[in-house]
């Protein structure tokens, strides 16, 4: 399907760019580590960064129950999350034609707090996953203060859309002459070595979850 869920939706600005199927909106979500969520509170917008996970057609978001959003998902609210992957700086001869190769999902739905413990428990489960594969099966699972202590909100994919944009710069015909260089400079997320807690006790090797994170970032 490449016909827009709802005309919010619609990609306005540059269209063609504009990709409206499911696949390519779960494979963003899945890949980025980050999303952020907007939102209007007494008639403020709002944008929050907070970390998430993907299950099927429902995206858990992770807050505190101290925060702003708490009184607002308890009675629905409209929200927007937004997802966006850097893969490229794009340089092109002339400045207005400069730009990045990118990869981003919009999601609008209606959130809601998740209120039911097994679902609870498992969205936390998946959103430690979504952030570090395997650690869910290592770490010490949350206590019942820690589990009061933490904001599960769920968020339908109904209405979304995917932007955009990749390959080399779209100069104007005349500059393809100019002796400027052009192109892309790549950019990817790598992990660092592991940098153990300065508190850790002597002979516990570095856990699975992180070997593996390295290896298949590498």
């Amino acid at each position: 399907m490449n016909e827009p869920t709802s005309d919010r939706t619609r990609v306005k600005r540059l269209p063609e760019r504009g990709v409206y199927d499911r696949d390519s909106l779960d494979a963003i979500i899945d890949e980025a580590l980050i999303c952020h969520l907007g939102f209007v509170q007494d008639g403020d917008p709002i944008v929050i960064p907070t970390i998430h996970a993907r299950d099927g057609d429902t995206i858990y978001l992770h807050g505190s129950p101290a925060s702003r959003m708490l009184r607002l998902m308890k009675r629905g609210a409209a929200v927007c999350v937004t997802a966006t992957i850097i893969d490229g700086i794009v340089a092109a001869r002339s400045v207005f034609h400069h730009s990045m190769n990118y990869r981003s999902a919009v999601v609008l739905g209606e959130a809601r707090l998740v209120d039911d413990a097994e679902e609870r428990l498992r969205a936390m489960e998946m959103i430690t996953e979504h952030v570090l594969p395997g650690r869910w099966a290592e770490a010490r699972h949350p206590s019942d203060t820690e589990n009061k202590g933490t904001l599960i909100v769920a968020v339908p994919i109904a209405e979304f859309s995917v932007k955009t944009r990749s390959g080399p710069p779209g100069d104007d015909e005349p500059d393809y002459d100019l002796p400027i260089w052009a192109g892309v400079i790549p950019l990817a997320m790598t992990p660092g070595a592991p940098d153990p807690d300065p508190l850790l006790n002597d002979g516990i090797e570095v856990a699975e979850s992180v070997v593996r994170f390295g290896q298949a970032s590498s």
